[in-house]
């Protein structure tokens, strides 16, 4: 069982999987701040809230002396629709997966101009004269 699990371990598959899971947290993370950091401010001094995660609801009674933020909320355990924490993850989905989309787009165009810049096969060259010495 062990060396079926290294052969499966050590395959091309797995391992560019497992690279690309952890460039993807990473790069997760570069979004994720350049949205929390970048964007939002600009979207929310543009709406005029200087801090976009604190649009919820209460749907419970708080404690008395609780403050009016989501993080004081959340710790004294009453229910809260956090839709603006929601605005914020889904913002920074529609960024990522627009960048992803821009990355793929320009990765198809590179291996595009690579493939036609590829000079033929010495086996089709010769492939090709056998085919046009039978057409004549």
């Amino acid at each position: 069982m062990f060396k079926e699990f290294k052969a499966f371990a050590v395959r091309g598959n797995v391992i560019d999987l497992a690279v690309g899971v952890i460039i993807g947290a990473a790069f997760g993370k570069i979004v994720d701040s350049a949205v929390q950091d970048l964007i939002m401010p600009l979207v929310a001094a543009f709406i005029g809230r200087l801090d976009f995660s604190n649009f919820f609801f209460v749907l419970g009674s708080a404690p008395e002396g609780t403050a009016m933020t989501l993080d004081a909320m959340k710790k004294a355990g009453v229910p809260v629709f956090a839709y603006g924490n929601f605005i914020t993850v889904a913002v920074n989905f529609v960024i990522l997966a627009f960048i992803i989309f821009l990355m793929i787009k320009q990765i198809s165009r590179l291996k595009g101009n690579a493939e036609t810049e590829v000079a033929p096969k010495e086996e089709v060259l010769l492939l090709r004269d056998i085919r046009d010495s039978l057409k004549k």
